[in-house]
């Protein structure tokens, strides 16, 4: 192999401060810099406003896309902590939106039990790869406020008035030295936001999108979860019962939400979630859900005689 002339000594070794790694490498946090990876941005800062609701304390989130491609995430949940961090001292909020390593969703001790994105360091993620981001919380009885520039602190947080309520505000408009585009396609967002709504039941997403003379709205809220997602998605089709079966149970500390619905289609449909995220790869869930499955039509069928002693087993597909 032909060596590769070049000095290899300290002087090559790169020390990236803060969040210029992620500036630097960003397809390695987002997949990449198209527009597949500039609506990522978007979705991990709702994904940290649907754990918020996952936890029990969120119950409406509003997205904008405001003119100029600026998109603005608004949710009533708990609102980003912002007392002081013992460790990086300074306040927990701005620490969530430097610190590549930091977040409120790695431990068992952590404030959620399940959660989506990465893994709690998302909002970071999109603060390091926009021009500039804005934060607004309101909690402890206050309305405070961040400013950053490709992210770097501009503004430190500080409380900017009174507010009896609580949740948190993100404004950000990604860098244009990164993307290839910042024109985000509404249809792709809310179908996506659509799906969420779905996921988490009673959640209530509303998508707007204001960019042009006539503005464009999705609201989306569906107390009955996956069932409704199954009805929605067989809405056209042939039915060969009315009601999905649904089953909401949890298992130890394994909440399992599953519903199906059969019909006279000659492909199926699965679709699996882990923490609200889209597995479209398939796991070890969807495989245990179809060995179960299978045994489950098995025993019955053998039960009511409809497969005799010397019949083989119904195979999975």
């Amino acid at each position: 192999m032909e060596k590769f002339e070049h000095e290899y000594n300290a002087d090559q070794i790169q020390v990236l401060d803060g969040l210029e790694h992620v500036r630097k490498r960003p397809g390695m946090y987002i997949g990449s810099v198209s527009i597949r990876g500039l609506h990522h941005l978007v979705y991990e800062i709702v994904d940290n406003s649907v754990d918020e609701a996952l936890a029990g304390y969120c119950t409406e989130i509003n997205i904008k896309i405001e003119p100029g491609n600026i998109i603005s995430v608004k949710d009533n949940g708990r609102g980003i902590p912002v007392d002081i961090h013992k460790k990086t001292k300074i306040s927990a909020a701005e620490t969530v939106y430097t610190q590549l390593n930091a977040g409120g969703k790695f431990g068992g001790d952590s404030g959620y039990k399940v959660s989506g994105g990465l893994h709690g360091v998302g909002a970071s993620v999109v603060n390091a790869l926009s021009k500039w981001t804005e934060v607004t919380i309101e909690r402890d009885g206050g309305k405070f406020q961040m400013k950053f520039e490709r992210g770097k602190a501009v503004e430190h947080l500080t409380r900017i008035g009174d507010s009896d309520k609580t949740g948190t505000q993100v404004r950000f408009l990604a860098d244009d030295t990164i993307f290839e585009t910042l024109d985000y396609d509404y249809e792709t967002l809310e179908n996506r936001f659509r799906e969420m709504a779905f996921l988490t039941k009673g959640l209530r997403i509303i998508i707007e999108d204001t960019r042009g003379e006539t503005p464009r709205k999705g609201d989306f809220c569906y107390e009955g979860g996956l069932k409704s997602f199954v009805e929605y998605l067989n809405k056209n089709k042939e039915k060969l019962h009315k009601n999905p079966i649904y089953i909401d149970k949890v298992d130890g500390d394994v909440p399992v939400e599953i519903a199906i619905q059969y019909t006279t289609a000659y492909s199926e449909n699965i679709y699996t979630f882990v923490n609200n995220i889209n597995t479209v790869e398939g796991g070890t869930h969807l495989e245990g859900f179809k060995r179960a499955l299978t045994k489950t039509f098995n025993d019955y069928a053998r039960s009511k005689n409809f497969l005799k002693e010397k019949d083989s087993n119904l195979q999975r597909r």
